[in-house]
């Protein structure tokens, strides 16, 4: 129980520290370039499916078993707090768009955790 909490703690760490150098990186590119606003949100769409992808693969390394839980655990997180957000501070629901989003970082991060859970059991059988 202490390991799989350990291993979302990682990777709510690695969701925080990788959105915020993500915000910063885009912010940069929208002012200095170009880059107009449907660019601008595919390519956060394509960003935060990496960092989904990203921290379900470190969360799956910590905890060492059963990445498909920790996986919906941490995705399931993610969504919950982004639809507080947007409801308590917007005052809106999901959208029949966002929903599909969301299902698509489950997606993500569960694959992302059990691919990290199955980097461990490699390497501990191959030394």
């Amino acid at each position: 129980m202490k390991q799989r909490l350990t291993a979302l703690m990682y990777g709510w760490l690695s969701i925080i520290i990788l959105l915020i150098l993500s915000s910063i990186v885009l912010a940069i590119f929208l002012r200095f370039t170009s880059l107009t606003n449907p660019l601008l949100d595919q390519l956060a769409v394509i960003i935060a499916f990496i960092i989904l992808f990203i921290s379900g693969l470190i969360s799956g390394i910590k905890a060492k078993q059963k990445g498909w839980i920790i996986g919906i655990i941490l995705s399931l997180s993610y969504s919950l707090m982004i639809y507080l957000y947007q409801y308590l501070g917007y005052g809106e629901q999901f959208t029949l768009a966002q929903i599909l989003y969301h299902l698509g970082f489950l997606i993500v991060t569960i694959i992302g955790s059990i691919l990290g859970v199955n980097i461990v059991e490699t390497r501990k059988t191959n030394p």
